[in-house]
């Protein structure tokens, strides 16, 4: 019990980070991911290409190395040096955007292809179309997997404590050296992901509820 009162401090701290990792990087990846999921269902070839290479080398690697070759690789290639809750800021959302592009081309195909005809029906460009008719479809059936992929991402922060960030996981550790013991400062680490994570869960489903989605 007495470590589980001491960790506490440690946690905390790392928190923060945690949040602003995710956060910033989620919201960057949703950005990225929007372009990378239109690029996906572009007709121009380059387009198309570029943007399914992006999100097929993402998908096929590691966060972890993705984390490791940002810090690490570009510093040794490039003499870019990041630091640290940059770099991890930076794998967030270029890792999380890869997946947020499928969901919104998985988004945007859902939508009838009606919906493009109306569109165009009443005068409006494919971008107007697009913008003012498909989007805010697509952008509901979005929110459930958008969701997900940011309660994965938070805890994809987890990985980060391999280059000392120093969110939850990093700090348990930290107080673990310090303390010499294991069980109660990883067990608080759990909970305090699990406190993080289920209500999350809980308001995703809500969210969905209340959209009907």
């Amino acid at each position: 019990m007495e470590h589980i009162i001491k960790v506490l401090p440690y946690l905390l701290e790392g928190i923060k980070y945690t949040f602003l990792i995710t956060i910033v990087g989620v919201a960057l990846g949703f950005v990225i991911g929007a372009f990378a999921g239109l690029g996906r269902l572009s007709k121009s070839k380059i387009i198309y290409w570029l943007c399914t290479t992006y999100v097929e080398i993402i998908r096929g690697t590691p966060i972890l190395v993705q984390i490791l070759f940002i810090y690490f690789g570009l510093s040794d290639l490039l003499g870019i040096n990041l630091d640290k809750v940059t770099a991890s800021i930076i794998a967030i959302a270029i890792n999380a955007g890869a997946y947020i592009a499928e969901i919104v081309r998985g988004g945007v195909q859902s939508i009838d292809k009606g919906q493009f005809e109306a569109g165009d029906s009443i005068g409006l460009t494919k971008r107007q179309t697009m913008w003012y008719i498909i989007w805010p479809q697509a952008l509901k059936r979005m929110i459930p997997p958008l969701g997900n992929q940011f309660i994965i991402s938070l805890k994809d922060t987890s990985l980060f404590s391999a280059i000392a960030v120093g969110e939850v996981l990093y700090q348990g550790k930290a107080y673990t050296a310090a303390a010499f013991t294991y069980f109660e400062p990883y067990l608080m680490v759990a909970v305090f992901y699990l406190a993080i994570t289920i209500p999350a869960s809980i308001i995703l489903r809500r969210v969905e509820r209340r959209l009907d989605v």
